[in-house]
């Protein structure tokens, strides 16, 4: 079974334009959370998101102006992240090469903008058609439109494949092309998270689950308050990341220099309940991790926690850990960036994955950037308030646990 490396990484988030930005944004530990635009707060006036720190369209040629914003958000990752692989398009062995993409509701934007077109229509006195729409709507809104951009565009002739698991979308396609190029299907792969969700119609149905973040007194960009005592719930961002995983025959051949190893992926489902966790499934994929990457929980110095501040998330999921890792748990540093950056849905996993790559490389960690009274149920290591420095990382892990009971590990080292 081959190697697979890391060679490049990109995102946009809602705390910055690209990874490094949006890396040392999370370090020092800002929330990058406000409140909902007007036609949102229109209806829920208390709601509140996390807004991508660029415009998608801003960073792209023209031509892609009339993508979906997810698409977008896909496009500038994937750029990013392929230009740091020094990736060029059309290479000899595209067929080799695969797109994998995460992503929760494809085409948001485009749906609302179809309902709110068709409304206009019905209630202007007949002066205006409601079949009358753009003939590329169906295109657009289709969730494998960010893969058949990126495909496209890079062209990229190997298997383009989409997957919408909620918030553990990413994370699976991450673990998916793993798998491809480990078990010798594929050469490479280029893998994305994207998201664009904030919308009237969709946060209207998120708000009617209630479990989004109530408006903290003090400060409302520090309303997402994981693994606190006062938590309320997740705030919903925007954006997109992207990696791009190799053999490590292709990048020797080519002379790239890896950033990690992709080393163990784990995956799991509850069976139980569409919105409740289970620990014992969580802990399955964590341990289904940690067999694949051949290591022991003692291995891992960082966790990236899927951390949605919600009270039973925080709690199951501090179990969870306390169940794989044993006493090694007490030496093991956790964080959840969703403090800052909000709840990516199909983007979170490979935005937490990326940033968690990152912290291993570089020593420092960042934070839970809000946790100022921790909740004794979740009595970990969470990092809080301030990123923590000149750490020995050699491995680290990264947790999505979804809606409908879809549970994700990720493990990576160094190299």
């Amino acid at each position: 079974m081959a190697r697979v490396l890391i060679t490049g990484m990109g995102a946009i988030s809602p705390l910055g334009a690209d990874l490094p930005t949006s890396f040392a944004q999370a370090l020092a530990g800002h929330c990058a959370i406000g409140a909902a635009t007007p036609d949102i707060a229109r209806w829920l006036p208390n709601v509140l998101q996390a807004s991508a720190a660029a415009e998608p369209a801003s960073l792209l040629d023209g031509k892609h102006a009339g993508l979906d914003r997810a698409s977008q958000f896909a496009l500038v990752a994937a750029n990013e992240a392929l230009a740091a692989a020094n990736f060029g398009p059309a290479p000899d062995d595209a067929r080799r090469v695969g797109v994998y993409v995460g992503i929760g509701f494809g085409g948001a934007h485009t749906v609302d903008g179809l309902y709110d077109r068709f409304q206009a229509a019905v209630h202007s006195d007949g002066k205006r058609n409601p079949v009358m729409v753009h003939p590329l709507s169906v295109p657009r809104m289709m969730a494998n439109a960010p893969a058949a951009a990126i495909s496209m565009g890079y062209g990229l002739r190997g298997p383009s494949h989409t997957y919408t698991v909620a918030c553990a979308s990413s994370s699976v396609a991450i673990g998916e092309a793993f798998r491809a190029i480990r078990d010798g299907y594929l050469d490479a792969a280029v893998v994305v998270g994207c998201e664009a969700m904030l919308t009237p119609g969709a946060m209207l149905a998120w708000n009617a689950l209630r479990v989004m973040a109530k408006p903290h007194a003090a400060n409302p960009a520090r309303s997402c308050r994981p693994f606190s005592q006062d938590r309320s719930g997740f705030v919903l961002g925007e954006g997109g990341a992207a990696i791009v995983l190799e053999s490590e025959a292709r990048a020797d051949a080519r002379g790239q220099q890896a950033l990690a190893e992709l080393c163990g992926y784990g995956s799991s489902s509850d069976a139980a309940h569409l919105t409740a966790p289970s620990s014992a499934e969580q802990i399955h994929a964590m341990q289904q991790a940690l067999d694949d990457a051949g290591l022991r929980p003692q291995d891992i110095q960082y966790l990236n926690a899927h951390g949605t501040a919600t009270d039973a998330g925080d709690v199951t999921e501090t179990e969870s850990i306390r169940g794989v890792f044993g006493t090694a748990a007490e030496q093991l540093a956790v964080s959840s960036t969703k403090a800052m950056h909000g709840h990516l849905i199909g983007a979170g996993g490979i935005l937490e994955f990326a940033l968690s790559v990152m912290a291993m490389r570089s020593g420092s960690l960042p934070p839970t950037a809000t946790l100022e009274q921790p909740d004794p149920r979740c009595d970990l290591d969470y990092i809080p308030l301030q990123a923590r420095h000149g750490c020995d990382i050699r491995a680290i892990m990264s947790n999505s646990f979804a809606f409908g009971g879809s549970n994700v590990s990720l493990v990576a080292k160094r190299v």
